[in-house]
């Protein structure tokens, strides 16, 4: 009879360890899917249009170039005016000086997009850096990770919105999108540190952590005295759901939950709850 009660028992414990475990938010380790297009097929107007789609998708450039006031809204000014004066700006280092007008337009695009500091727009650097250094992520590295035939379409869609000639080559014909995405036929492998985690999704970019002086979204010092394990996952993969008193919904991805693998999340968990009051817990 103790037999019978004690296997009895062990069974109703694991179905409830399994019951619990199917209603814990699933995560996916796979990468969203990539936009399927055939690039040979691309003409100047098809190329524009992708760069406009990349604009406000996948390159999450209106999370912060909006209304908001995050970083210059590009869609809202005279973007040629813009970008002259910024190449004229004596605070401008990078290699636009000098050109043709769109050849000018197209250096500094990409140069903002893969140096972001080489110029810093006034009043939009990090905290503490005097314009200096930009809070904007590189795009052709995690969490963003551009290709380069996107890069060329953005870059496409942006010189077209300044009415200048469109510099860029077209996409090379033969592939498309997803297979240039996964050209070198390797998985990224996953982060394994909570440094490497942070800096593949760019978490102080947005976040004040170890005095990056970010303030698109809370300051992340204490946030495991403020949130317990399961508020954090929430806020990661649910962050609209509840939004912290003083920032805009909207602002941070949704998408966490298909970008991290699951090892990658439990990593930024444990690091998270382990801040308190501005330290790691030993």
């Amino acid at each position: 009879m103790t037999f019978l009660r004690v296997t009895l028992f062990s069974l109703a414990v694991l179905l409830a360890y399994t019951l619990f475990a199917n209603i814990l938010p699933q995560v996916q380790s796979n990468p969203p899917a990539e936009e399927e297009i055939e690039l040979g097929s691309l003409d100047r107007a098809g190329q524009i249009a992708w760069g406009e789609r990349l604009f406000s998708g996948k390159g999450t450039c209106t999370l912060c170039h909006n209304k908001l006031g995050r970083a210059p809204d590009m869609l809202a000014m005279d973007l040629a005016e813009e970008l002259r004066s910024r190449i004229e700006d004596p605070r401008y280092t990078g290699a636009a000086k000098g050109l043709e007008e769109a050849e000018a337009f197209e250096v500094y695009l990409r140069e903002s997009m893969l140096e972001p500091s080489v110029y810093v727009v006034p009043g939009f650097g990090k905290k503490g850096t005097q314009d200096r250094e930009s809070p904007m992520p590189r795009v052709d590295v995690p969490p963003i990770s551009l290709t380069p035939t996107e890069i060329d379409a953005l870059i496409a869609f942006l010189q077209d919105r300044a009415g200048v000639e469109i510099t860029v080559p077209l996409p090379a014909a033969g592939t498309t999108a997803a297979a240039e995405a996964g050209a070198d036929g390797e998985e990224e492998a996953p982060a394994t540190t909570p440094e490497e985690v942070i800096d593949r999704y760019g978490c102080a970019a947005c976040h004040d952590l170890d005095g990056s002086g970010a303030d698109l979204g809370p300051p992340l010092a204490g946030i495991g005295a403020r949130l317990d394990r399961e508020a954090l996952r929430r806020a990661i993969l649910d962050p609209d759901a509840e939004v912290a008193p003083g920032y805009e919904p909207g602002l941070m991805p949704g998408d966490f939950g298909e970008q991290m693998r699951a090892s990658e999340l439990e990593i930024l968990l444990d690091y998270l709850a382990g801040l308190d009051g501005g330290e790691p817990k030993p």
